[in-house]
Order: C-alpha cells, then structure tokens, then sequence
C-alpha cells in the first residue's frame, strides 16, 4: 500500500495491522514521475489533494485494486477511468463539511472588516489609539448569495443565519420548502442571486458545468462593491476575471481558500496565482484551510483507513463511489 501523504501515528498503526505501508514523510508531495515508479507494484493508494489520477496513471500502475481518498472534492480523480480498469475509489463524504463552513464565515469576517489591513496596521506601528478609519462590511442585514446548496452551502447558511443575513441560493436542485424555511433561504436562477448579492459565496465541486461560472460576464451583473468569496474550488472561478474586476473596482474584495493552479484535472489551469490577486490589498487568502483542524483531520484519515480495512476484508466501503467489481 502506498500513502502520498504523512499520516497521523494512530492511523499508521491501524494501517499497519493489515498492510504492509510505505508512506510518503512529506510535506512536499512526491513529483509525478516519482510517485508513479512508488505506486508501480502498489494494490492500494491512500490519495489526497494533491494528486491527480487519470488513465495514465492507472495504466502505469496495473497492480491497482483500490483508491481511498482523504479528502471530499473527488474532480482530480478519473472515476470513469478507474471504473473502465476495475478500481474501486472510495472519499470521506462529509467530515470536511463543518471546518469548511467555518471557514468560510472567517474568511468573509476577514475581508469585509479589513482584518488583514488592520493587523498591519497595528504591527507596523502605526496605531496610536482609535481613529475613524478601515471602515468596512458586515454581515448583519446583507443579502448573502450562495451558489450550490450541497452540504456544505447547507452548513454555510446554518451558521450565517445567526448574523440576520438576507439569504439567497442558486442550485439545480431545489432544497424541501421545510429547509428552506428553517435555513431562511430562498432559491432563485443564478443570474439573479449574483446580481443581487452584498455578499456572494460558492459552495460548489468542480465540474464541466461549474468551471468559471463567475465569470467576467458574471462579475459585471455584481452590485458594485460587492464582495466574492470561495472556499470550495478555484477553477469555478476565473481568478484572472476577478483580478481584472478588483483592478477596475468594480468587485469590493475577493476571499479564497482554493485556486485554480490546484485543480490537476484541467490541462490548461494556470500554473501559478495570478499576481495582480496576490499584490491586490482586498483580498484574502488562506493556503487550502478548509478542512485544517487538527482533530476533523486525524478522523478524515482514520476514516480512509477504515474504508482500506473494510476493501480487504471483503466489506463495503461507508464513502465508496466506485465499488469493487
């Protein structure tokens, strides 16, 4: 069995009860070429974020019998591949959910509040006492758009509740009139929650149909000054659209926990962030946070060893997408 990434020890040592283990110690993933010569001989990959497993990949690893993912996003791994070749793919559908929500709320604190341009300001010593300056955006009152109403939109708007938010979502499928009632939600077409959104927040995976819905024609229906923020997958963004909306202040700031440099299944991703976004003094950023809590990661891979126990012992897997032939 390989492992890409370092483990928690109480998840090696539950691994290690049926399979004999190498693990990458990272941090730094190994390079394509060096991951593909480790999995050569391998029957089981325990995978994460950072690695992307298409046709070819598999046909350099014919040994393969099962993919465990640590991680809920399943879009840099080739299911119809791995099901064409026989692979079962398991993920962990839903311990990333709650740290994600949480997440995002402080990202949108962080950007309408001028958190990262007020912690500056009291380091570089430029802070004598109160002063009537860095006045920002709240949340108390805001229509807040959000687009995709999976679980993690669910648990998104379950917290902005509490903040008296306005709330809006668009979604191909219509959430039951009862949640909508207890979440204070109301669903409209996309076009018209990203025109009428304070605040617009995407909560969507990654697909064909996701890929830069905020667009450049999507920034130039936002309410001037609005703010964007997202915490699910980079490319359902067009980075250099936002960045070039920032410029012409148009867009009021841009949060984002996810970029499309790591999204391996598009050939054409941009290769680095784009640096008009990075110099830019509204936005913020954290480094792929969403799922960091130390206690909800230690049970994502505990949770993938047991999906690799249960393969083994000839049980179903609880996160299976693709089930053993």
């Amino acid at each position: 069995m390989l492992v890409t990434n370092p483990l928690h020890q109480e998840v090696r040592d539950r691994l290690a009860r049926f399979a004999d283990v190498t693990m990458n110690p990272g941090p730094e993933p190994w390079p394509r070429q060096e991951l593909l010569r480790r999995a050569a001989g391998a029957d089981a990959l325990l995978a994460f974020m950072t690695d992307h497993v298409d046709a070819a990949f598999l046909d350099a690893c014919p040994g393969l019998r099962v993919i465990v993912c640590a991680l809920k996003g399943i879009d840099n791994f080739d299911l119809t591949a791995c099901r064409a070749r026989g692979v079962a793919v398991s993920l962990v559908p839903d311990l990333l959910t709650a740290p994600t929500a949480e997440l995002a709320i402080g990202m949108m604190i962080a950007l309408g509040r001028h958190l990262r341009a007020g912690d500056a300001l009291v380091r570089g010593g430029g802070f004598t006492g109160w002063r009537p300056t860095l006045y920002g955006l709240g949340l108390e009152g805001m229509a807040v758009g959000i687009l995709g109403m999976g679980a993690i939109g669910q648990a998104i708007a379950r917290r902005l509740a509490g903040f008296g938010c306005r709330m809006a979502y668009a979604d191909d499928r219509a959430l039951p009139p009862e949640t909508e009632v207890a979440l204070g939600l109301t669903r409209g077409p996309s076009a018209a929650v990203i025109a009428e959104s304070d605040w617009l927040v995407v909560a969507l995976p990654l697909t064909p149909a996701s890929l830069h819905l905020v667009d450049a024609a999507a920034l130039a229906r936002m309410k001037p000054g609005a703010m964007l923020v997202n915490p699910a997958r980079g490319s359902v963004v067009d980075e250099a659209a936002v960045a070039a909306a920032l410029e012409a202040g148009k867009l009021g700031g841009y949060a984002a926990d996810a970029f499309e440099m790591e999204d391996w299944a598009r050939p054409d991703r941009p290769r680095t962030i784009d640096a008009r976004l990075l110099r830019h003094p509204r936005t913020v950023f954290t480094p792929h946070l969403g799922s960091a809590v130390s206690g909800v990661r230690l049970a994502i891979e505990m949770h993938a060893a047991e999906d690799l126990a249960a393969f083994f012992a000839g049980r179903p897997m609880s996160g299976a997408v693709v089930p053993p032939p």
